[in-house]
């Protein structure tokens, strides 16, 4: 069973209609015992990063989240959430992340090599696969639906599995071990995404 982790800045409509499209069994939930009970979690968000890892840490979920993930159980952070995984952000000064992956969330610039950038970038962009395995599996092309105006920013090539290029090489999935990430929405991102979702339900049922 799949866990949305629901901390009251997430994208939970569309993500919850997309797995009941798919005939996911799923919870959405706050409570630590229900969430307990899950094989996988899937963290959206959307919003600010410093608000939300306030939320997470006086609601108990930073020190869940890490004990869930120790233990080996699958979890996909999307959009907001994708970056919540990392170490650190610079929005609204700097904020101390969930640290699962290495790396600093950072604004996108707007202007790179004299050309001026539309910042949220919002829309679709291409996906330039950088590895097959895992979320990507029978991937090797494809557009997803973008909304953001920071990006991640890491030295550790070996943990982006696709990135979209706007101005920078923006991180777009990303995953080591059990924890993985999407800058984008998948389920607003067509076939693509949804494959992207399906992969990841493959990887918690195998745990």
């Amino acid at each position: 069973m799949i866990a949305i982790i629901d901390y009251g800045m997430g994208n939970l409509y569309s993500v919850s209609k997309a797995l009941e499209r798919m005939g996911v069994d799923y919870i959405l939930s706050s409570d630590i015992a229900e969430l307990e009970k899950a094989d996988g979690y899937i963290l959206p968000g959307v919003g600010s990063f410093k608000d939300a890892m306030e939320i997470l840490e006086e609601t108990k979920l930073t020190s869940f989240i890490k004990e869930v993930t120790t233990a080996g159980k699958p979890l996909l952070g999307i959009c907001l959430g994708m970056q919540l995984l990392f170490e650190e952000s610079e929005e609204n000064g700097l904020s101390k992340g969930l640290g699962l992956l290495p790396g600093k969330v950072v604004k996108i610039p707007e202007t790179t090599n004299g050309t001026t950038l539309k910042v949220p970038h919002m829309g679709w962009n291409e996906l330039d696969i950088k590895n097959e395995r895992t979320l990507l599996k029978g991937i090797d092309k494809g557009y997803a639906y973008f909304v953001h105006s920071f990006y991640v920013d890491t030295d550790e090539t070996d943990i982006l599995l696709a990135t979209a290029e706007y101005g920078v090489d923006v991180p777009a999935v990303v995953g080591r071990d059990n924890v993985y990430g999407t800058q984008f929405h998948p389920e607003k991102s067509s076939e693509h995404g949804l494959a992207i979702l399906k992969n990841f339900i493959q990887l918690v049922n195998r745990v």
